[in-house]
Formats: C-alpha cells, sequence, structure tokens
C-alpha cells in the first residue's frame, strides 16, 4: 500500500482526471446513488414498528434480526464487489446490484410472517453492497487523487440524504396509511429509475483506472516502491491488521455503523415507548441522516486541505457523546440536537474514511481496498444488532445505546493512538 500524488498529463487519447473533467458521470453517478439510499431509508421508520406492531415480536434481539441479516450479507457483498468490479468492469456490478433490489418493496409488503422481511433484507444487503460500494469506487476513479474526500463526501450526500428524505416519507405515509403497503411503493420507484440510469447512461471508469495507474508509476513525486500492487488476499489482510491506516480506518468504521445500527433498530422502539407519534419518529429518523448527509458537502473538501485523522478522530468522540445524550434525556427537543449532533459526527468520520482508503490502496487494487474495508465497516450493522438487542433485552434500551456511546468514544481515541495522516501532497 502505498500514498501517492500526481500531477502528470494525461497520455495521448486517455481520459482526464478530475471532478470537472468528467461532471456528467459524477453527477450521474450522484443521482443513481441516491436512489440507493431510498432503498434502506424505507426502513429506517417503519421496520421496526412494523417487527413489533404487525408480527408480535417482543423481543428486541429478533425484532433487530433483519438489520443483522442485513449487515452480515452487505458485509460479505462488498467484499466481493470490489474484487469483481475489478475484474468484470464497475457498470456490470452496478447494473447487478440493481437487478437483486427488484423483489425487496414487493417482499415486505406481501410478507405474510418475519422470515420473508429477513429474506427481503438479505437481497437488499446484497443490493447496497453491491450498488453502494460501486458508485464511491466508480466516483474516486473519475476524479483522481486530488479530490478524492469531495468525491466520497457528494456520494455520501446522495446517498444519505435519499435516505432521510425516504425515512422522512415513509414515516408520513404510514402515519396516514398504514405500516404497509404504501410506504414501500418509494421502493418500486427508486428501482425502476436506478435500474434504467445505470442501463442506459452509465459508462465503466476503467480507463480512468488504467490512466491513473500510468500517472503513478510514471510520476517524479512518487514514493519508492509505489508501482507495487497487491492480491486481494493482501489487501484483505492489510485492511485488518496489517497496514495502520487500513486497519485503523477498518476498526473506526466497524463501530461507525455499529452505532448506526442501533440507531435505525432501537431509536423508533425508544421514541415510540416515549410517547412519540409516528410522524415525530419520523422527524427524528430524519433529522439524524440528512445532516449527516448534508454536512458531508463539507466535511469532504476539509479533508482533502486539512487532513483526515483530526475530522475522524472529533467525529468518533461527537457520536458517541450524542448517544449518551439521548440516553439520558427525555425530550423532543433534546432528541433533536442530541440527532443533529449524531449526524455531524458521522458526517465527520464517513466520507473520511473512505477518502483514507483512496489515499492508501494502489489504483489497480482499489475496489478490493474498498470492498475490504466496506466489508468490516458494515459488518458493524451485524454486531451492533446482535450486542444492542442482547443488551436492550437485558438490561433495556437506554443502557444499551449509552454503552454503545461510550464504545464510540473509547473508537476514537484509539484513532488519536494508532491512524497516520494519509492526506496526498
Amino acid at each position: 500500500m502505498t500514498r501517492f500524488s500526481t500531477n502528470s498529463v494525461a497520455s495521448e487519447g486517455a481520459p482526464l482526471l478530475g471532478l470537472r473533467e468528467n461532471w456528467r458521470q459524477f453527477w450521474l453517478l450522484v443521482l443513481i446513488n441516491a436512489f440507493v439510499g431510498t432503498m434502506v431509508g424505507l426502513e429506517r421508520t417503519v421496520l421496526p414498528l412494523l417487527a413489533e406492531h404487525e408480527f408480535g415480536l417482543a423481543s428486541r434481539s429478533a425484532a433487530l434480526s433483519f438489520i443483522a441479516t442485513f449487515g452480515v450479507v452487505k458485509a460479505l457483498t462488498n467484499l466481493v464487489a470490489g474484487r469483481i468490479g475489478d475484474a468484470w468492469g464497475r457498470k456490470n456490478v452496478l447494473l447487478l446490484g440493481w437487478v437483486f433490489a427488484i423483489p425487496v418493496p414487493f417482499m415486505i409488503m406481501l410478507a405474510p410472517s418475519w422470515g420473508w422481511v429477513v429474506a427481503a433484507n438479505i437481497l437488499l444487503g446484497i443490493n447496497q453492497g453491491l450498488a453502494w460500494s460501486t458508485t464511491v469506487i466508480m466516483k474516486i476513479d473519475l476524479v483522481g487523487p486530488r479530490q478524492r474526500g469531495l468525491a466520497t463526501g457528494l456520494n455520501e450526500f446522495a446517498g444519505y440524504v435519499a435516505v432521510a428524505v425516504a425515512a422522512l416519507l415513509s414515516g408520513a405515509i404510514a402515519s396516514r396509511y398504514g405500516l404497509r403497503p404504501e410506504p414501500f411503493y418509494l421502493g418500486v420507484g427508486a428501482t425502476v429509475a436506478g435500474l434504467t440510469l445505470t442501463l442506459l447512461f452509465v459508462k465503466d471508469t476503467g480507463a480512468h483506472v488504467r490512466e491513473e495507474v500510468r500517472l503513478l508509476e510514471n510520476s517524479p513525486r512518487t514514493a519508492a516502491g509505489a508501482g507495487i500492487r497487491q492480491s486481494p488476499r493482501q489487501v484483505f489482510a492489510m485492511a485488518t491488521w496489517r497496514d495502520p491506516a487500513l486497519a485503523t480506518a477498518s476498526h473506526a468504521g466497524l463501530v461507525n455503523n455499529l452505532n448506526d445500527g442501533v440507531v435505525w433498530g432501537l431509536f423508533p422502539l425508544f421514541f415510540a415507548a416515549a410517547g412519540l407519534s409516528l410522524r415525530e419518529i419520523g422527524f427524528l429518523a430524519f433529522i439524524y441522516p440528512v445532516t449527516w448527509g448534508v454536512c458531508q458537502l463539507w466535511t469532504g473538501v476539509v479533508s482533502d486541505r486539512w487532513g483526515r485523522k483530526t475530522l475522524i478522530v472529533s467525529g468518533m468522540v461527537l457520536q458517541g457523546a450524542a448517544l449518551i445524550a439521548v440516553a439520558f434525556t427525555n425530550r423532543l427537543f433534546a432528541w433533536t440536537i442530541a440527532s443533529a449532533c449524531l449526524g455531524l459526527g458521522t458526517a465527520m468520520v464517513y466520507p473520511t474514511l473512505l477518502a483514507v482508503i483512496g489515499d492508501v490502496a494502489h489504483p489497480a487494487s482499489r475496489g478490493s481496498a474498498v470492498g475490504a474495508y466496506r466489508f468490516w465497516r458494515d459488518a458493524g450493522y451485524a454486531i451492533g444488532a446482535i450486542f444492542a438487542g442482547i443488551l436492550a433485552d437485558k438490561w433495556g434500551i437506554e443502557p444499551a445505546i449509552a454503552w454503545v456511546g461510550a464504545l464510540t468514544v473509547a473508537t476514537g481515541i484509539l484513532v488519536a493512538v494508532r491512524l497516520p495522516e494519509t492526506r496526498p501532497g
């Protein structure tokens, strides 16, 4: 793994790297990732309540089983998405992701038992692993090394603003028409739009990867050994324990999504038990991801200019403090402020961790590196659902949320100790 910066001139006939040079494809991929985010945002408000009210699941562990299943499947899919994208082409993987999304809203709308919902989340996990991973990899391919933070920030902005809007709309629709089927009509529309745009208009970014490899290998500013590529197995080992930057980013990403799984699974139940209406729960489910999404427009650019490490450390600590505040307050206003702080902290961390991976990974191994990182990051959903479900069943929802907040603060301290600064130049 090598950190590098390139300023070389593109070879004749080769594509130029940069957001301005590739703006049409870049913004098309931003739009497509918004449809990807819509698919998972539909579940943020409705599904935990559906488990309790329509399927009678009193156990928190059982109710959170759909998140655990989603997390395991998405993590494993992330691991292979980058590899097959490197081998088969990014566009083909993105198309495949949309194919897996087609049955999801129909399975939830028609589900006669909770097992159908869990099965739908298996397909949703595959969709998210293939489609979201591929859109972010393609954006990194297009912009080159100087604008990675901006590229990942815009990608995550689109995805999580869409998550927020879908959570808000599904809550509003459910409060008027019921928990199903009407809220899931949005998923049908998102699938049709995403699949159609990908099939007709998206172009593969393989030529951009090859040009970045050429620039890297010919740049006089490239460090010794920069041409070395890693096998997928070596990349996974780097992202798991060997490389301080990749492994620490993977650890921080896992804990980030662990607490996101808690927000997804326990917050609606926690707020409902406190007497909030479906509209109020939907509003809180909106505030967190919309703050997360919008602030990534700022945090991605800031990490390109000021560096990655400070943002990640500060963001992890802010997330943990916000979770603890949710657990120990009992007012809609306080929960709104805490949810916004949680979203801001996540925005500081999320695109910046992806930028770290882009800084360190060789471009020819980028898909495998992003896949390995996203494997560990999205394993956090499963670990968080299981961990929080057990804690909530044993001690209650408030202690479960507070313990996860403390773990998040501890992870911020670990990042401060172990993560090197990776920003190019």
